[in-house]
């Protein structure tokens, strides 16, 4: 008998994948989204929502529009329990967050907070996953030393960014700010009322059906706009490090919680030092595998952009038996093909 599963941001990127791969386990997958995407980031609903609509071929998935700070909508949405919980839905931008840091707040902090409270007076025995993200960080992962080489930073000593790095008395953005609050409201809710929860601390999470911006998902963002010959502004020198995951792993990780015997976790998720690029290195990989470089221009480094992330995988290798198997040159070439094969949302 399948289990009822209840995807927050079901429309997105992560929120659709999950929703498929739960789906096609034969469960009850409801997808809840508000479809704000493309009022966030000013882009077309055509494409913003095009993952909505994919997932409508599927029989045992019920699409909700709703947001996860209407309290009433979400108890109704619960009914009577769910469970699995994975909790996608967020305000994702930074550049976003700094204009409006009100409403970057009222969905990333409060939204977490409503879900958890009306999913403790429904169905407390079910299971919580917070997407949260590795900007929780924010710029005390640049006091590590670093040395410069030709194309990207690398870190001196150390393979990548464990799960006891320091989160506070550093710059992060109000959107590295709002997301660390749901992310230790998640904490807590395990720690005083017995749910179980896991919090995954992501890191470039990459893969098809990506409607990158240049506010968010940059690594499909410049697929984008290399395929469809639109100009990328670099914000810093180029060099900054990021570890890529393929979105099927990540769900993967997911599903091997829920079904493990843990009660409470706090994983550091990405590619890990296997899979690492830079933005110049990336856009060269880009260029071999499609003959074409789009027009690149330089801007000012972003607030609390950090210089290199590369997580260590040391954690969740040992507590949930996972690693990545999708590695980053064969799914990027999936993201590529896709675009390529998608060109009329983008062009």
């Amino acid at each position: 008998m399948g289990k009822k599963v209840l995807i927050t941001g079901g429309a997105g990127f992560i929120g659709s994948h999950a929703a498929e791969y739960y789906a096609k386990k034969g469960n009850k997958v409801i997808a809840f989204d508000n479809l704000m995407r493309s009022q966030i980031f000013g882009y077309s609903k055509k494409s913003v929502e095009y993952n909505w609509s994919y997932l409508a071929k599927y029989p045992n998935i019920k699409r909700v529009k709703g947001d996860i700070r209407d309290e009433k909508k979400v108890r109704d949405t619960l009914g009577d329990g769910v469970d699995i919980i994975i909790h996608a839905a967020a305000q994702p931008g930074i550049p976003s967050s700094i204009r409006q840091p009100r409403e970057d707040f009222s969905i990333n902090a409060f939204g977490t907070l409503n879900l958890l409270e009306n999913t403790r007076n429904i169905c407390p025995n079910a299971v919580f996953i917070y997407c949260s993200t590795n900007k929780v960080y924010g710029e005390n992962v640049d006091k590590i030393s670093l040395s410069e080489l030709n194309t990207r930073y690398h870190y001196n000593g150390l393979k990548g960014i464990s799960e006891k790095m320091p989160i506070d008395h550093c710059g992060h953005t109000p959107y590295g700010v709002s997301k660390y609050v749901g992310d230790i409201y998640v904490q807590e809710y395990a720690h005083i009322y017995g749910m179980k929860t896991a919090v995954f601390r992501m890191s470039c999470v990459y893969g098809t059906r990506q409607f990158g911006f240049e506010d968010q998902g940059w690594a499909a963002w410049f697929v984008i706009a290399t395929l469809a010959g639109k100009p990328i502004t670099i914000y810093g020198d180029g060099k900054q490090v990021r570890d890529f995951l393929y979105v099927d792993d990540l769900i993967r990780a997911y599903d091997l919680f829920i079904e493990s015997d843990l009660r409470h976790a706090v994983f550091n998720i990405g590619g890990g030092p296997d899979n690492t690029t830079s933005l110049l290195e990336f856009l060269d990989f880009l260029e071999k595998q499609t003959g074409k470089r789009a027009k690149i221009t330089f801007s000012k480094w972003r607030p609390s952009d950090q210089k290199i992330y590369i997580s260590d995988l040391t954690k969740i290798i040992k507590e949930l038996g996972w690693e990545p198997k999708i590695s980053s040159m064969e799914g990027i070439r999936r993201m590529i093909s896709w675009v390529d094969g998608n060109r009329k949302y983008f062009n």
